[in-house]
């Protein structure tokens, strides 16, 4: 087989690969951002931040 030929396949299979690989990608990363998404949905909407106390320069809970 003329190696043009061969590496012309090598180059066909590579470019195959790299396809396969990318759309296992967008469907792991599509299953992980769902999950993010339905953990964020339990995490309670108010959050308690620390603010510094002028006074002292201690941080102390705020609710936001």
């Amino acid at each position: 087989m003329p190696p043009v030929i061969v590496l012309a396949l090598g180059a066909m299979g590579a470019a195959a690969l790299v396809k396969l690989l990318a759309g296992e990608s967008r469907r792991v990363n599509a299953e992980l951002d769902a999950a993010r998404r339905a953990e964020e949905a339990n995490v309670p909407a108010t959050r308690v931040t620390l603010r510094r106390d002028p006074k002292t320069g201690e941080y102390r809970p705020f609710d936001s």
